[in-house]
């Protein structure tokens, strides 16, 4: 035993703790509000959870991976189908957001790149750069200069502009 140990002030604990023999005539309330709390609120939202959850595991649809059809362009529109303009405008806008998401994993990539490489990062991290320049390139040819307002038949008059060599005329 160390010698700054005193006894007087921290005696050895009871070897049994002795058990509390408590007799009344009246039931314990908080025993009596648990046990109501229990039946009437825990037990039935447990049940029902327990019900819709073993339901819902044999018919599990992922939300986050939500799949659409592909639609046809503009160009494969006949001429006065607004639905299928519409379509197709729902279809460019989930590219467009498709493309940027891309565009951001591979800056997300070359920053990282360029985080963990410090000032050697040109040659370190040249897949990354070339990588981004390709696919900042593309972006651009395809979404860049059609302002606030773009649009899918902005994007294709856009393109056709290009492919016909009047681009900036």
């Amino acid at each position: 035993m160390p010698a700054d140990y005193d006894k007087g002030a921290y005696p050895e604990p009871p070897r049994q703790t002795p058990a509390v023999d408590k007799q009344t005539a009246l039931p314990n309330p908080a025993l009596i509000l648990s046990k109501l709390f229990y039946y009437s609120v825990d037990l039935p939202v447990t049940t029902f959870r327990d019900a819709v959850d073993s339901i819902r595991a044999n018919n599990k649809i992922v939300y986050y991976h939500q799949k659409f059809r592909r639609v046809p362009n503009l160009t494969e529109c006949q001429e006065g189908d607004y639905v299928c303009y519409y379509e197709a405008e729902m279809q460019w806008k989930r590219d467009y957001k498709v493309d940027q998401e891309i565009v951001k994993v591979v800056q997300e990539r070359l920053r990282a790149c360029h985080q963990r490489e410090g000032s050697s990062y040109v040659q370190n991290c040249a897949k990354e750069i070339e990588q981004f320049a390709e696919v900042s390139k593309n972006f651009q040819a395809r979404y860049g200069d059609l302002g606030a307002y773009a649009s899918a038949r902005k994007c294709l008059m856009k393109q056709k502009a290009r492919m016909m060599g009047t681009e900036g005329v």
